[in-house]
């Protein structure tokens, strides 16, 4: 395929802009780690406050055992001479042991739950301090780069005319980017859905003290803490699938896709969305994978967002030279003729067409739904 030389303006263009971006993103690295030492700081101070109520709670249950142990004993005597007692005297030894022993149980849970989140909290310590040594050493990168951007590049134009040179960079920050979005999976998957488990552990506990006491009011309002709770962790774990899921790695393209879109189904109420593979299945490279499933992944968003349909049609047909994909909606559509205003993801969608030196069509008419189509070579 033959390349044609790139005009000197249109490669001085791209160099302004690709300036203008790597220097806006040194100043989002910068503050992203700026956040991080906020939330550093904070976190330091919840964990000073966490390491000063174990310790408190420690001292209030070993005062309890004591307790506890003293009301054992009351009742040990009180039924070994239940002659010499009265019914009142009974009953009260009874009681302030079954009450000793509900308390420092319960002591006992607030100490582990805790001690949970103390080790959380460190952890989230250590986790942000990898992130902001990260950053240090991202920002120290990017102006290493701005300064190669802004001297040495600018007097290499016949480099830049190289077209493959261009795509593999492109490439390589797809990468970068997918890299990030598993980090991110793995820190939420091991921060906010273990505290939720927690939590429902907690209220569990807390059900069956309040069940012994009688306290239904007190149940009624555990059980919808309990359902708020539960809800929260599906969203979370809903999070973390979109930001990477990780049997793409594991299983790849075709099963992710048919667990992602059944995911999805589930969280859209009166929309159905359907999957159909027509040709054989096979692995991919990873960044093909990974490319073809956010693609997939952001026709399907954009038609739930935009369109209003009921039915969404995804198939994916792969032979030996070829990938092709359709995702096709009964939604309101579009005039695909016309461009419009913002649409970064369909403008997304076409550049990760591009690097993987494919084609993608979109056909929409006001009224009559819209069906995206993409095809990708498959490189031996």
């Amino acid at each position: 395929m033959a390349i044609k030389k790139v005009d000197a303006k249109v490669l001085d263009s791209i160099l302004e802009t690709m300036v203008t971006t790597v220097g806006e993103s040194k100043s989002e690295i910068f503050e992203i780690e700026e956040q991080c030492r906020r939330d550093y700081e904070d976190i330091t101070k919840e964990l000073d406050e966490v390491k000063r109520k174990v310790a408190i709670t420690i001292a209030e249950g070993d005062a309890l055992e004591v307790n506890a142990r003293f009301a054992r004993k009351r009742l040990s005597e009180v039924s070994m001479h239940f002659a010499k007692y009265n019914e009142a005297q009974v009953r009260d030894a009874y009681e302030r042991a079954h009450n000793m022993q509900v308390d420092l149980q319960m002591n006992r849970q607030q100490e582990k739950q805790l001690r949970l989140r103390r080790d959380d909290l460190e952890r989230r310590l250590k986790g942000l301090q990898q992130t902001i040594a990260r950053a240090e050493h991202l920002v120290s990168q990017i102006s290493v780069v701005l300064n190669y951007l802004t001297s040495d590049l600018r007097q290499v134009g016949e480099a830049l005319e190289d077209a493959r040179r261009k795509q593999d960079f492109g490439l390589k920050i797809i990468e970068a980017q997918e890299e990030e979005r598993k980090k991110l999976s793995r820190e939420i998957h091991d921060g906010p859905a273990q505290m939720l488990a927690n939590v429902m552990m907690r209220s569990d506990l807390i059900e069956r003290v309040y069940r012994e006491r009688g306290a239904n009011e007190a149940l009624t309002e555990i059980r919808s803490l309990k359902s708020m709770v539960r809800n929260a962790l599906y969203e979370v774990r809903r999070i973390i699938y979109d930001l990477r899921p990780m049997a793409l790695d594991d299983l790849g393209l075709i099963p992710t896709l048919k667990k992602y879109l059944q995911t999805v189904e589930e969280y859209n109420d009166g929309v159905t969305l359907e999957f159909k593979n027509l040709g054989e299945e096979k692995r991919l490279p990873s960044e093909m994978e990974v490319a073809l499933f956010r693609l997939i992944q952001e026709a399907a968003q954009n038609a739930l967002k935009h369109a209003s349909p009921r039915h969404i049609m995804v198939k994916l047909s792969m032979t030996k030279e070829m990938i092709s994909v359709s995702i096709k909606d009964d939604g309101k559509g579009f005039d695909s003729t016309q461009q419009k205003q913002g649409s970064f993801g369909l403008m997304g969608m076409k550049e990760r067409v591009e690097l993987l030196e494919g084609e993608m069509s979109i056909d929409s008419h006001p009224g009559t739904g819209t069906l995206v189509f993409i095809q990708v070579p498959l490189k031996k």
